[in-house]
């Protein structure tokens, strides 16, 4: 039974200590970013795009 719990017990130093998914996890973090980014600019993009149509709306009428 002890035996079963060390061989866990190494199993799992092993795939705390690998740093092969590390990259994946950055660029994913990285991409996050900048997608937050984005969405954050359009928001504001189109906000002013909306402001500019109604005042051209209201100069028309």
């Amino acid at each position: 039974m002890n035996n079963l719990f060390l061989a866990m017990y190494v199993k799992l130093q092993s795939l705390t200590n690998r740093e092969e998914g590390q990259d994946l996890v950055e660029y994913a973090l990285l991409i996050a970013l900048v997608a937050l980014a984005a969405i954050t600019g359009v928001n504001k993009v189109a906000s002013a795009i909306t402001t500019v149509f109604s005042n051209i709306s209201a100069s028309l009428s």
